[in-house]
């Protein structure tokens, strides 16, 4: 790990998913197809592992569960057997005392950055998020995070972009407002700090494709989204690794663009978009299950289930977009990685 430059990792561009949690129907951790998860994403050819953040369920860090420590371990036990060294990353949650000993904790594991999560500081001033970004920085190298209000995010101001990355240690951003103007705020925010050693992650599941072929021009300075940290790259992990190698190599087109818009159809129903996305983890599970990643579509709060119709939309993208599965990669290694 010594010699990795996980930054360099991360300019270049990278495929990371967000890394789901597996519990069996007692709603208990279940190790075996935890680290089979790990192992299949691994295999897939992912950069990186984002473990800790909102599709492992922020639940884990109830006293309840006691979930996070043991779930980051895991994972970067199995990241530790990976023939190719990957992009480690943690989230990172709370009011600062929380946040800064869960950025410790991180460093402690050998994690190389943490996904700062705002969600906690709802009505906080832009003068409180920094200086909280600020702290926690000091511990780890931060990678923001713009997490879309409808599931449990908060608007984030261009100004406080601006002085965000200013933060000498931030080495990425992950944009998930499902928004192209509050996507804006933030890819302007980085134009106009001059800094080029800020990577640019998508986490706008609902417009992979179109944010990753873009670029994005403010005065003489173009930006691009150079990967994905993303809930709908933890499955069908393989193809998406096929589509950003597509995405950084080949121009821009309408065959792409007509990719992505069937890339954000699959993610409607496994996001359940038409219920404000209530059922988004269950669903990823339920993908995950139906390859046998997963026993079961359970989560730590029983509130966490798919919707009424989610199923039935999730069979119909299945049928629909056949080429975007990668089944029969995972079909063949199931039973090594379940070992």
């Amino acid at each position: 790990m010594a010699s990795f430059d996980f930054r360099k990792a991360l300019l270049n561009g990278l495929v990371i998913p967000a890394h789901p949690l597996a519990v069996d129907s007692g709603r208990r951790l279940d190790e075996r197809h935890q680290r089979a998860l790990s192992r299949y994403y691994i295999a897939a050819g992912a950069g990186g592992l984002a473990v800790g953040v909102h599709t492992t369920q922020f639940a884990i860090r109830s006293p309840r569960f006691a979930l996070l420590e043991p779930v980051l371990a895991l994972a970067k036990e199995e990241m530790d057997r990976a023939p190719q060294p990957l992009v480690r990353i943690g989230g990172i949650c709370g009011e600062t005392r929380q946040a800064v000993s869960e950025a410790d904790l991180l460093q402690q594991l050998g994690y190389h950055a943490g996904l700062l999560s705002l969600a906690a500081l709802q009505t906080a001033t832009e003068d409180r998020l920094i200086e909280h970004a600020r702290a926690t920085a000091e511990v780890i190298p931060l990678i923001g995070f713009y997490l879309q209000p409808a599931v449990g995010g908060r608007v984030l101001s261009y100004s406080f972009w601006r002085r965000f990355v200013e933060i000498e240690s931030v080495v990425a951003i992950k944009i998930a407002a499902f928004n192209r103007y509050q996507t804006l705020d933030v890819i302007r925010a980085v134009a106009e700090s001059g800094r080029d050693d800020i990577a640019l992650y998508t986490g706008n599941d609902d417009n992979i494709v179109a944010d990753l072929i873009t670029s994005w021009r403010f005065g003489q300075r173009r930006l691009q989204f150079v990967g994905g940290l993303l809930g709908h790259w933890s499955v069908w992990t393989q193809r998406a690794v096929e589509l950003l190698q597509r995405c950084q190599q080949s121009p821009a087109s309408a065959e792409l663009l007509t990719l992505g818009v069937e890339v954000t159809d699959c993610n409607a129903a496994f996001f359940d978009a038409a219920n404000q996305f209530r059922g988004c983890i269950a669903g990823l599970h339920e993908v995950l299950r139906r390859q046998g990643l997963m026993q079961g579509i359970w989560c730590l709060e029983d509130t966490e289930q798919l919707s009424p119709g989610q199923m039935a939309e999730i069979d119909r993208v299945c049928r629909a977009y056949p080429h975007l599965n990668d089944d029969e990669f995972v079909a063949s290694h199931i039973e090594e990685w379940l070992k």
